[in-house]
């Protein structure tokens, strides 16, 4: 359930691997119409725990959404520079859509929600998998791609098998966490949902 505290050691031939036959997958998917992007959550804003007020500015799923095996994949990172030049913000967010190909034809992969604190800049992702172990290996892959452009460390991710996204966002308790102690640090439960 833990996210990672140092960067996965996958190899850069992996990844571009993962990459390539996900992008590969993802023009599939476009050519058969099913991936979409619905906005019915856009505008929406989650309060978390850690202080951050993330708002939703893009859904993008598969079509069916279907899964055997419910988890929950929160990603989050700042990207360099924009903390700086909050114009370079509203360019992101603008063509951060060419970024589907890095995601969407991951084994598993089911829906994701696009996600910014306007305050902080940090970014989210929190996902839909199809199985706990394939959300990790492409987080795993998708680390790699984030460091080379994130602020060093700034990049974490959870997944928490058992979960779906519409869960957490009817109930944001369930991604509480049941270790003892576990809820005094809340800067550590960056991905749990405040109230």
């Amino acid at each position: 359930m833990s996210s990672p505290q140092v960067a996965p050691s996958v190899g850069a031939g992996e990844v571009l691997t993962a990459v390539t036959a996900s992008a590969a997958r993802t023009a599939h998917l476009l050519a058969t119409r099913r991936l979409r992007q619905p906005d019915d959550l856009v505008g929406t804003r989650l309060p978390f725990r850690d202080g951050t007020r993330s708002m939703i500015f893009r859904t993008t799923e598969r079509d069916p959404r279907v899964g055997t095996e419910p988890s929950v994949l929160q990603v989050q990172f700042r990207l360099r520079w924009i903390g700086e030049r909050p114009s370079l913000h509203r360019v992101f967010v603008t063509t951060c859509i060419v970024n589907t190909p890095l995601f969407a034809g991951f084994p598993g992969f089911v829906r994701k929600l696009w996600m910014v604190d306007p305050r902080t800049f940090v970014y989210r992702g929190l996902y839909d998998w199809d199985g706990a172990d394939r959300a990790r290996w492409y987080a795993d892959r998708l680390w790699r791609v984030l460091a080379l452009v994130a602020v060093p460390g700034s990049i974490d991710y959870v997944v928490l098998p058992g979960l779906g996204v519409d869960d957490v966002l009817r109930d944001g308790s369930r991604l509480q966490r049941q270790a003892p102690g576990a809820q005094d640090d809340a800067e550590a439960l960056w991905w749990e949902l405040a109230g």
